[in-house]
């Protein structure tokens, strides 16, 4: 079963944000086990440049542009989202069961 939103958003248990990290927590609600996968954070997934003129004469721009990029945490219609990245970490200690269709921690 290819990863996606819509097989591992019943495992989702809770999200934690901060400066540094995106922890997302996963529950098996088979086995009622439970994993936590960490990301950095990163405002883009891609990557922001800047000239050194835009630094010197728009540095409060220069900050927004990078700080304030939207992030996805969550969305069926993006393939690039966090809750997908941070499942993709711990996915091998899952097992997809074809007759429940759903994932059950190993």
């Amino acid at each position: 079963m290819p990863i996606n939103h819509n097989s591992i958003i019943s495992l989702l248990e809770y999200i934690k944000i901060d400066s540094v990290n995106i922890v997302c927590h996963f529950k098996c609600q088979e086995s009622n086990k439970s994993i936590v996968s960490s990301l950095p954070f990163e405002p883009f997934s891609g990557k922001i440049e800047f000239t050194w003129q835009e630094i010197i004469f728009h540095p409060i721009e220069s900050y927004n542009r990078y700080y304030h990029t939207p992030i996805i945490i969550y969305g069926s219609d993006s393939h690039e989202t966090i809750v997908l990245k941070a499942f993709k970490q711990v996915a091998d200690k899952f097992s997809w069961n074809a007759q429940k269709q759903i994932y059950i921690y190993n």
